[in-house]
């Protein structure tokens, strides 16, 4: 058989193609891989809330859920198939499951590892204790779409159900704890509805989208708010949706109560009463909009109550020339550290009870490194506070009691988680491991 010319036109343009394509497809699993490493490594490897689990047999590594994620990044192709590479970063949007032409990603709640508390809830969002509703993320979906429709649905309820509770005093209809979109839609849903109602946070406006980083990128499909209507906020950053909440505030006069946390909601007769850090509200319903977050950890030393101690960074420009001390050795202690030694005349010192910052990603743990290489940063590996003063703070080292001139201290030990505060109300949860 006669050799064909044409054959060269044609295979040789194919083949250079199917180069490029299999150079490049190489080049974003390394990619990947390199970052589910440093993950392994880091100890950051059990997701929050819901997110997926790929079926390898049924996945074709063509990554259209690697496109969907509208977080960017938390997916990957390795070496044919898709991975979840950035698991604690996933916010369980489901959009790649959607997006899976095979059907191989199942959205799940917890790993086989570590389970995830869910509370038993209604279709209408009650909890095992009637009257007590639960809407947004610590439902398990913290999505701000799905968050806003939660609450719209939830306050609907509790309405309905404060409507059915004939006291004979003024008692609240509705206690809303949290004022994240979840609270911020029930609100006005409450609002609308002409309930007498209260709404307090034990923090600020915005829940888990204020702890968010300074300038992170968020994106929500169009939700509909009671009093505002469609929404349609697309890729927006953190300070950009704290400002159109703070817009949302202004323009109905919502006024919710911060820096009051819950400490208690028990029932006495037909009514509740939750007990705060301020005082005591009788209600007929109570609805949860509280984040999976929980409480910050305290320290539990003498002097954390000043308020010179803060449990989160929100402006390191505001430590600009101050003496600063930051506990913990997570991703969120090195990253604030980081910034605030950014700050012109700012003196910061680490301090971390273990001898390395191993639940930390690699290029947190580089960057703080080289600050302590260049004497921009100081830590204090091995050490834990033992009392805070107005002016210095005590530490234990192993070398001993070490005093510390100080201004301000910011705390990053984590949080305690809200299961133990469910229990306590007669919440039943469920815990799941790797299931729907």
């Amino acid at each position: 058989m006669a050799f064909d010319p044409l054959l060269l036109v044609y295979a040789l343009p194919l083949a250079g193609i199917w180069a490029v394509w299999t150079f490049a497809a190489r080049r974003r699993s390394a990619k990947a891989r390199e970052v589910l490493e440093d993950n392994r490594q880091a100890g950051l490897m059990e997701p929050n809330s819901l997110h997926p689990v790929i079926d390898p047999a049924k996945c074709l590594g063509c990554a259209s859920c690697v496109r969907a994620c509208p977080e960017k990044k938390i997916l990957g192709v390795i070496d044919g198939k898709a991975a979840l590479i950035e698991p604690t970063m996933c916010v369980g949007h489901g959009a790649c499951a959607t997006a899976c032409p095979t059907q191989a990603i199942t959205l799940v709640f917890g790993t086989a590892t570590r389970g995830v508390d869910i509370p038993l809830l209604s279709p209408e969002f009650e909890t095992s204790v009637p009257g007590v509703y639960i809407a947004g993320e610590l439902g398990g979906m913290g999505l701000i779409k799905n968050a806003i429709e939660q609450g719209r649905q939830a306050i609907a309820a509790a309405a309905a159900q404060a409507r059915r509770i004939a006291v004979g005093d003024p008692a609240l209809d509705v206690v809303i704890v949290g004022c994240g979109p979840a609270g911020i839609a029930a609100s006005l849903g409450a609002m609308e509805a002409g309930l007498r109602f209260v709404t307090i946070d034990q923090s600020s406006l915005g829940g888990t989208v204020a702890h968010f980083p300074r300038g992170k990128v968020v994106m929500t499909a169009p939700a509909k708010l009671p009093l505002i209507g469609e929404v349609r906020f697309g890729e927006i950053s953190k300070e950009r949706l704290l400002a159109f909440w703070e817009d949302v505030l202004a323009r109905t006069g919502l006024k919710p109560q911060f820096e009051e946390q819950v400490t208690q909601v028990e029932r006495t007769g037909d009514l509740f009463e939750v007990v705060t850090s301020r005082g005591r509200y009788r209600t007929r319903t109570v609805l949860l909009a509280i984040g999976r977050r929980g409480t910050p950890r305290p320290l539990g030393v003498p002097g954390e109550e000043q308020s010179k101690v803060l449990y989160r960074l929100i402006d390191p420009e505001q430590y600009a020339g101050q003496r600063v001390l930051v506990v913990g050795g997570g991703d969120s202690a090195l990253e604030a550290a980081a910034q605030l030694a950014d700050q012109p005349g700012t003196q910061v010192t680490l301090s971390y009870r273990g001898q390395a910052f191993q639940r930390a990603r690699a290029k947190n743990r580089d960057r703080v490194a080289a600050l302590i290489a260049d004497g921009t940063m100081t830590a204090l590996m091995g050490s834990q506070v033992r009392s805070i003063g107005t002016e210095a703070i005590e530490l234990e080292t192993e070398q001993g009691l070490l005093s510390l001139p100080n201004d301000s201290v910011i705390v990053c030990a984590g949080g305690l988680l809200p299961t133990q505060f469910l229990h306590q109300i007669g919440i039943e949860v469920e815990t799941k491991f790797g299931t729907v």
